[in-house]
């Protein structure tokens, strides 16, 4: 444990902008949905992967803790953050089976962390959306976020205003999407946090933190690590990992302690009561 909070303080000593420089801008979060706002349950039909790999949670579930850890990306130093972006490779050819509306539960979610910390109106903002040949071709799909990327900066051409955080996972070509990312816009992509995910139960490999162009990536289990990172990075406060955490807890309270949802979550929690304290 030790030694990954070493680590990262590495990273933090070599980035090619301190983070602390760039609190002038608004930070935009955006991210993949699933198995990285919620799990797909490894679906798949005749081998090929409907969405994700990840077969720790069910399928559909909205992990621990994530809406919590996105706010407080967003809302570090400003009062008015700005909504989280979505880059997916759902078919938008299947928008009406597939759209995230308000009115679903991931997106309630989201708003109710924005509303439990006394900002209404936060949550999931625009969608970008995939094809078919995106969603059955999983060569396709880094491309196509990372083209959705640059269509998503047109809202802010001069780079003025906005600096952003990309949220994926390691499950569907995301990390190539978002070190594209890194290489082509070092000066307004300030960190990556890939969500590390498994087709297969039991314990996971969890990759050390590396630079890309100056700029962090960041491998996490649960969004209690991401967020404990995320502090050390200068991307959120203290009582933003707390907040983080207690989310968590919550999400698991009928989860039996013996489950590994639950060894995953001690673990970082152990890790961030070191930095708590």
């Amino acid at each position: 444990m030790a030694a990954l909070l070493i680590l990262l303080f590495w990273v933090s000593s070599l980035l090619i902008t301190p983070l602390e420089a760039l609190s002038n801008f608004y930070t935009q979060v955006i991210s993949d949905v699933d198995d990285t706002l919620k799990s797909s349950g490894g679906l798949n039909v005749a081998g090929v992967a409907l969405g994700g790999v990840d077969v720790q949670y069910e399928r559909g579930v909205v992990y621990p803790g994530v809406a919590e850890f996105m706010f407080q990306l967003s809302s570090n130093n400003v009062a008015t953050p700005a909504k989280v972006a979505i880059l997916t490779a759902r078919a938008e050819e299947f928008k009406a089976a597939l759209e995230l509306k308000a009115s679903s539960s991931l997106a309630r979610k989201f708003a109710q962390a924005g509303e439990r910390a006394g900002v209404s109106g936060w949550g999931i903002g625009p969608v970008l959306y995939g094809s078919v040949a995106e969603w059955v071709i999983q060569d396709r799909k880094g491309l196509r976020k990372f083209t959705n990327f640059e269509r998503l900066l047109q809202q802010d051409p001069t780079g003025e205003v906005l600096r952003y955080v990309y949220v994926g996972d390691t499950g569907e070509l995301d990390q190539q999407a978002a070190e594209t990312m890194l290489r082509e816009y070092p000066e307004i992509v300030q960190a990556v946090f890939l969500h590390v995910v498994s087709g297969e139960l039991g314990d996971v490999f969890i990759p050390p933190p590396k630079l890309i162009n100056g700029r962090p990536v960041i491998f996490f289990r649960t969004y209690v690590g991401a967020a404990l990172a995320a502090v050390e990075l200068g991307l959120m406060p203290r009582e933003g990992l707390v907040q983080v955490i207690d989310a968590s807890v919550l999400s698991l309270a009928d989860e039996p302690r013996s489950s590994d949802k639950w060894k995953d979550l001690e673990v970082d929690m152990e890790r961030a009561v070191i930095v708590l304290n």
